[in-house]
């Protein structure tokens, strides 16, 4: 079969010429939704996403031209800038016609050293494709690479070579990957493991300062260790946040996805804080201790005063290395190895952090960056560059806390491996970035500027959800080698054994939602799959780290297939696994390469779903839009419980004399929450995660989508203390009970362990 051979023709009408444009920049023009329904992409939805992409759409002739110029670009350049690839896979190059009988020159610069080259007879590959654009003609060649290369980021070079010399050359940064992410031994064979989530912020003790941190996970995990014979526990996004309630404070829209939030140090487990004399002095006085207990036993999480007090001693603390830096001291010579190793992207995220502080002590009204004076908008501009001179130690601090950050999360993985946790703690990647964070300040050009991301309407929100952030210049990261998604990626990684992907299906696609339009009127955009899940089973088989996406919500055709060929774990909840018929799936139903949950921070917790809670809590929050909706979804849950029970019954899960109607239940009873957490550990799923709310009964979720100060959201701590844990009974029937099922269901990971009789 010949070639294809791809010509430009003009568009004859407007319409024709905006579709052919949204389909080359991948605007999906139409999509079902979770009801059934289909939907069309309104031509002003197209316009409007083309427009904030920089595409010309005033006319039909500007979109001609806009559509031609994307394809010279693609066919003209020699490489593309980016080529992502499996080992031994092929290089597409693109040739004028005229050159097909070329020789030229191949050469790879290995990442970690060492060249590789060779000849190529251009007229010896293989064709893909023609195409024939401003009266020229190009061919796609199929470039073979080398047999066994080793993986990574490496530099390709390629010249085309006539009679007279050099005749054009292009240079490409070349990703070699896997084809699957990496597994951990505990899962092959048929094994299958199981952990608890926490939310971190919400741990309490005798000696935190009003928030969990990290020697609490660390006692956390000394417990875990010796009660519950699982392999992880999962943790929030630790990702850093402004720390400001009610609207700064959820770990989903992080300021900055690279680095996380200082509020988890401990502070008093710092080495400069122990040194300094003034701190530690200032720490026993009453008033001080008088405000740690007043944190400590305050119902939520007080972000603001826990982040006001800590940093007052953490800067003290930093006085005190400071003393070290002047005498050349070796923990001086380790936090300025961290920094350079760090680079640029640390440099970036703290100066605006300094930036931040020094503009709202002037300005106290100010509270995001596009409020700041205008020169102070851009990283790159003189002012900025002035400001890191005349404050270096003001940034020099907040390189100071990531450090620390760093030095304690990855004290507290390495503890988790030596008390026998085979991953230890398991990350969570965020979507979202706020937009008035330090990402988008520092790296605004790597985001699309007019349209926002969310979903469209489903049975969890009926008029669809608007997320409120930017999304990806998917473009601009392809051309730039995906650095900064390799950053995300590698960072959230550190210091952990499995990373959550928040909504994974954003490699696919994202439903953007144009600034002057509501989450009913957006569009699905594609990105590169391929490439992002190859670089992410780079990484994940670099670091040896286990990769869960959160695949919930409206999921496109052939998404969890391509996920399963890389090695991605999905996410089943035992809310939304049912039937065609709507009848609960049964624990043999569940896939084997996925993870396994009752529920997530944003659905109600098994106590509330059995009571009510979430509803209750939706409608004192206003929002359920009248009675008759506040009715029909307590009518609904009501069913939902009762089918729920039918199930259990059926599977042998609750005793036979005990009511089967769903009425007799007023909350989850022993025996309901027994055969709840049964039939999640009797599913064949690989891995099994109860959050702490469900392993303990609270009723409350940890957030309210939709809310803001009606709820509080992100504060909730967790019902037991860490001591409590160890020493309350109750505390101590509950994890019984999950450590039993685990060991009947052969999810156990035997250390010091046993079933308990």
């Amino acid at each position: 079969m010949p070639p294809h051979i791809e010509r430009f023709q003009p568009a004859d009408s407007y319409p024709a010429a905006l579709a052919r444009a949204a389909r080359l920049w991948g605007i999906e023009p139409d999509y079902w939704d979770v009801f059934g329904t289909h939907h069309v992409t309104a031509a002003e939805v197209q316009k409007a996403i083309l427009t904030s992409l920089g595409v010309p759409t005033g006319s039909t002739d500007e979109l001609n031209a806009a559509v031609e110029e994307r394809l010279w670009r693609d066919w003209a350049s020699l490489l593309p800038s980016t080529i992502v690839t499996g080992a031994g896979g092929e290089v597409a190059l693109s040739l004028p016609e005229e050159l097909r009988n070329a020789r030229g020159r191949l050469q790879i610069d290995w990442e970690s050293g060492g060249t590789y080259s060779r000849e190529v007879a251009f007229a010896d590959l293989p064709e893909a494709a023609q195409a024939e654009l401003r009266t020229r003609r190009f061919v796609r060649l199929l470039l073979s690479l080398p047999a066994d290369p080793p993986l990574g980021y490496h530099r390709l070079r390629l010249a085309a070579c006539g009679s007279g010399g050099i005749l054009t050359t292009a240079e490409a940064r070349l990703v070699l990957c896997p084809e699957r992410a990496w597994s951990p031994p505990l899962l092959a064979d048929g094994g299958r493991t199981a952990g608890i989530a926490v939310s971190l912020y919400g741990l309490r003790s005798r000696r935190n300062w009003g928030c969990g941190d990290f020697t609490d996970l660390r006692s956390l995990i000394d417990w875990f260790a010796s009660e519950v014979a699982g392999s992880f526990i999962a943790l929030n996004p630790l990702h850093a946040i402004p720390n400001r309630q009610p609207f700064n404070t959820s770990p989903y829209l992080p300021t900055c996805t690279f680095y996380r939030n200082a509020l988890y140090l401990d502070v008093e487990n710092i080495p400069d804080f122990a040194a300094s004399r003034w701190a530690t002095r200032l720490l026993a006085g009453s008033r001080v201790q008088c405000r740690l207990q007043s944190l400590r036993t305050a119902e939520h999480v007080e972000y603001e005063q826990v982040y006001e007090l800590k940093l007052a001693f953490l800067r003290l603390a930093f006085r005190e290395l400071q003393r070290e830096e002047r005498r050349g001291t070796a923990r001086a010579r380790q936090f300025r190895d961290y920094i350079a190793a760090e680079g640029d992207l640390l440099e970036q995220y703290a100066t605006f952090c300094a930036l931040d502080e020094w503009i709202h002590a002037r300005h106290p009204e100010v509270w995001i960056w596009a409020d700041w004076p205008e020169q102070f908008r851009d990283p790159a501009s003189p002012e900025v560059e002035q400001f890191r001179r005349e404050h270096c130690r003001s940034i020099l601090f907040h390189k100071y806390l990531q450090w620390q950050v760093e030095v304690q999360l990855g004290e507290a993985q390495r503890h988790a491996r030596e008390r026998g946790l085979s991953l230890g703690l398991y990350h969570d990647l965020a979507l979202a970035t706020d937009r008035w964070g330090g990402d988008l300040w520092a790296h605004r050009r790597f985001y699309v500027s007019g349209c926002r991301v969310g979903s469209p309407p489903d049975s969890f929100a009926p008029k669809g959800q608007d997320w409120g952030f930017p999304p990806p210049h998917a473009p601009r990261h392809h051309e730039d080698g995906y650095r900064l998604f390799v950053q995300a990626i590698r960072k959230n990684m550190r210091h952990g054994g499995a990373l959550r992907i928040d909504h994974v299906m954003r490699f696919f696609r994202l439903y953007w939602i144009p600034d002057s339009m509501d989450a009913t009127e957006g569009a699905y955009v594609q990105d590169s799959p391929e490439h992002l899940l190859r670089i992410l089973a780079l990484e994940s088989v670099r670091n040896r780290v286990l990769l869960i996406g959160e695949d919930l919500g409206t999921v496109a055709p052939g998404v969890r297939e391509t996920l399963d060929r890389f090695g991605v774990r999905g996410y089943r909840l035992l809310y939304f696994e049912k039937n065609e018929a709507g009848d609960f799936k049964r624990p043999a139903e569940y896939p084997r390469q996925a993870l396994v949950s009752a529920s997530t921070h944003d659905l109600p917790a098994l106590a509330g779903f059995w009571t009510s809670r979430d509803i209750e809590a939706r409608r004192s929050a206003g929002l359920l839009p009248d009675d008759r909706s506040y009715r029909q979804q307590l009518a609904d849950r009501r069913q939902e419980k009762q089918k729920l029970l039918d199930l259990l019954f059926r599977l042998n899960l609750l005793p036979h004399h005990l009511p089967r109607s769903a009425d007799s239940y007023g909350e989850l009873t022993g025996d309901l929450h027994n055969a709840v957490v049964g039939f999640l550990a009797l599913t064949p799923s690989e891995l099994m995660v109860l959050n702490q709310e469900d392993l303990f009964k609270e009723p409350d979720q940890q957030n309210l989508p939709g809310s803001t100060h009606q709820y509080p959201n992100w504060r909730h701590k967790m019902r037991f203390s860490i001591e409590e844990l160890g020493t309350s009974n109750e505390a101590r029937d509950f994890t019984a009970m999950f450590r039993n099922w685990l060991v009947k269901s052969d999810r156990a990971v035997w250390r010091e362990v046993r079933p308990t009789p």
